[in-house]
């Protein structure tokens, strides 16, 4: 390919016509980002504690990080393409949910929980959609209408905290805690 455009470059023409061209499946890209969807994809930082890319038929990841690196806030916030190909537009879309399932990253927000959505939308799924999706789809409640874990884990953390002793402590060490941490982090709650 690249031998390719340097020839085009040189003013050569293709060697080959575009009816000379042939499609064979399709393919569908997440990128993978260190940002919060909830709160308007903020930029997350912090240690990757847990870092496991999914793996399988049809699946790619093009990374640069590993579990303990550190996603600073100099850069672009991307952690990775996470690529998904089937030999059919639908297929495709079941590789890249069931690789979003399967890719585990502790430590920060990313946009996975996003991209699960968004594959889930019939707008997406027909493809009838454009550079307006976002705002015309998303708002941060959406991301967990249908989860079925978080009433579970809500509830699990709200008899822990009412059985703990420590429950009035915690709440008088909150204001100090958020304090102490930078504007930017307080800005994500």
């Amino acid at each position: 390919m690249v031998k390719e455009q340097i020839r085009v470059a040189e003013g050569h023409p293709l060697p080959f016509q575009q009816e000379d061209l042939e499609i064979r499946g399709h393919a569908i890209e997440l990128r993978v980002c260190a940002e919060d969807p909830a709160n308007n994809f903020l930029p997350d930082t912090g240690t990757l504690e847990r870092y496991l890319t999914p793996k399988g038929p049809g699946i790619r990841v093009d990374d640069g990080y590993e579990e303990g690196s550190e996603i600073p806030i100099y850069y672009d916030p991307m952690i990775a393409k996470l690529v998904a190909w089937g030999a059919t537009r639908e297929q495709a879309i079941e590789r890249l949910l069931r690789a979003i399932e399967e890719y585990q990253i502790q430590g920060i927000q990313t946009t996975l929980p996003f991209g699960t959505w968004a594959l889930q939308q019939p707008a997406f799924r027909e493809g009838k959609f454009d550079t307006g999706f976002i705002p015309q789809y998303f708002s941060p409640e959406k991301l967990y209408e249908n989860s079925e874990e978080f009433p579970e884990i809500a509830a699990l953390l709200a008899a822990r905290v009412w059985k703990s002793d420590a429950a009035p402590a915690l709440e008088a060490a909150v204001p100090a805690a958020a304090e102490s941490r930078s504007a930017w982090t307080r800005r994500r709650q």
